[in-house]
C-alpha cells in the first residue's frame, strides 16, 4: 500500500453494530459500507410503515453526513451501488435518489436482494473522491 489506510466513523450516520468501518479513506478515495436506513440516534426509519422513500432519504442522509466527516461530498460521489428488496420500488427510490446528486450523476449498479440487514428495503454504499 502506498497511503495511509483511515478508518472513518460518524456520528451523522448510523452507529454500527458489527465488525467493520462506516468508511475507509485511502489515497485521496472514499470508500463507504453500505448504508441501511438507521437514523444516527439508532432508529429504523420507514420499516413499519415500509415507506421505501422514507428508507432512501435516510439512507442518503447518513451518507451524505458521513462523506461530510470524510472531507467529501455526495458531489464528489463516483459510483453508487444499490441494494433494493423489490424492484417494483425502483422508481420511488429514483425520485428520490436524483435530488441528492447533481449531474453528472455517478456511475451506479442497482440489484434486487432476497433480504437485507434489519429487513429494510434500501442498502447503497459508494465510492467518492475527497
Amino acid at each position: 500500500m502506498s497511503g495511509i489506510k483511515e478508518a472513518v466513523f460518524s456520528k451523522k450516520a448510523a452507529p454500527i453494530g458489527a465488525p467493520y468501518s462506516q468508511a475507509i479513506k485511502y489515497n485521496g478515495m472514499i470508500f463507504c459500507s453500505g448504508t441501511t436506513p438507521v437514523n444516527p440516534q439508532g432508529e429504523l426509519v420507514g420499516v413499519k410503515e415500509k415507506d421505501v422513500q422514507a428508507q432512501t432519504h435516510q439512507v442518503l442522509k447518513n451518507i451524505s453526513g458521513l462523506l461530510e466527516d470524510c472531507g467529501s461530498s455526495m458531489e464528489k460521489v463516483l459510483k453508487v451501488n444499490v441494494f433494493i428488496k423489490d424492484m417494483n420500488d425502483f422508481k420511488a427510490i429514483n425520485d428520490v435518489y436524483a435530488t441528492y446528486f447533481p449531474d453528472p450523476k455517478p456511475c451506479r449498479t442497482c440489484v434486487e436482494v432476497a433480504r437485507l440487514p434489519l429487513d429494510v428495503l434500501v442498502e447503497i454504499e459508494v465510492t467518492a473522491a475527497q
